[in-house]
């Protein structure tokens, strides 16, 4: 097993926070050449990352909770998502892997070919699924979810959307400190940003606090994808916080990181109608940077590249370069 770099630079939390890895590391870089973008455009492309039956950026946070359910005596995940959740088929399908259950409750969203499919892969991965239709309705339900998924007196282990809690959070400290090491083997200049969509802002606020723990300088632009969180920069700061708490209730010997809202960059214009709605602008990046062999999907990715190419050709990045963060990760055997 790969030592993990969170280990690496804090031993101390080796027999506190345990770790289960769930894929090949580290994830590709490349350069992207056909978009002729003004900056300099990176990408790092977590789709592959996962051994299991789905990748890409839920599996990253799914190496620390695992162990974390496992660790607290649970055989029971209860988690929400929108119908066409990655981050639900995720926990289902890598639960079921060490012999935990996994429960779903299932808010609204506009259902294309994408959420056919995927709910079709929900149900074929054991998930117990309910579906609860609305936000404000999941949280009524919540406790009597939990009594009812309740075994041998131990309640289910209850994760937010997308898995960013606060243990969540580690899996993209994680991969900064990877980008960290990519960067310093010369694998690609140090970025000035790095872009991503942010659905439930785990991701974003992980790397804000990896890449302080690494030293680097690059800022992280998250393109909001989802209009039933609270997703500004003061919350992701805020997630980021929790996340360090949790480090050094675990043990870690490390100061205050000082992250601020200011710190990062949070934009709503690429969102469109609200989550899961498909924008022509997502549409067109989507059809765009196939050529350069990415894989997006409409409501997820191809809005934060679309949002990436704008910001670009309105020059807010300066001389760059720019890292895109590709967090989709379908697999065909799923």
């Amino acid at each position: 097993m790969t030592e993990p770099l969170l280990h690496k630079l804090f031993p101390e939390v080796l027999a506190t926070l345990p770790f289960h890895p769930l894929g090949e590391r580290p994830t590709p870089v490349r350069e992207l050449t056909a978009l002729s973008t003004r900056s300099p455009l990176w990408c790092k492309d977590e789709s592959g990352f996962g051994w299991g039956g789905w990748s890409g950026n839920k599996i990253r946070k799914l190496e620390w909770i695992l162990p974390d359910v496992l660790r607290r005596g649970s055989d029971t995940m209860l988690t929400v998502g929108g119908l066409g959740t990655n981050w639900g088929l995720a926990a289902a399908l890598y639960g079921r892997d060490l012999g935990l259950r996994t429960v779903l409750a299932l808010i609204d969203q506009p259902v294309d070919d994408h959420v056919r499919q995927q709910l079709d892969r929900l149900h074929d991965s054991g998930a117990i699924i309910h579906r609860t239709h609305t936000k404000a309705r999941t949280i009524a339900m919540a406790p009597w979810l939990l009594l009812r998924h309740s075994r041998n007196g131990r309640l289910p282990y209850l994760l937010p959307a997308g898995g960013s809690s606060p243990i969540g959070v580690l899996g993209y400290v994680e991969t900064a400190l990877e980008l960290a090491e990519q960067v310093a083997a010369g694998a690609l200049p140090e970025p000035s940003h790095i872009v991503t969509a942010v659905g439930s802002g785990g991701t974003a606020a992980g790397l804000a606090l990896g890449l302080r723990l690494a030293g680097l300088r690059t800022r992280v632009v998250g393109v909001i994808v989802n209009d039933t969180l609270p997703l500004d920069a003061r919350h992701i700061v805020q997630l980021a916080e929790k996340g360090e708490r949790l480090l050094r209730s675990r043990g870690a010997q490390l100061p205050r990181v000082g992250l601020e809202p200011g710190d990062i960059t949070m934009v709503r214009d690429w969102l469109g109608d609200g989550y899961g709605v498909v924008t022509p602008e997502a549409l067109a990046a989507q059809q765009l940077t196939a050529r350069e062999g990415l894989d997006l999907e409409p409501v997820y990715t191809a809005k934060a590249i679309a949002g990436l190419l704008a910001m670009d050709a309105r020059q807010r990045f300066g001389a760059g370069p720019v890292l895109f963060l590709n967090t989709y990760g379908p697999k065909d055997s799923a």
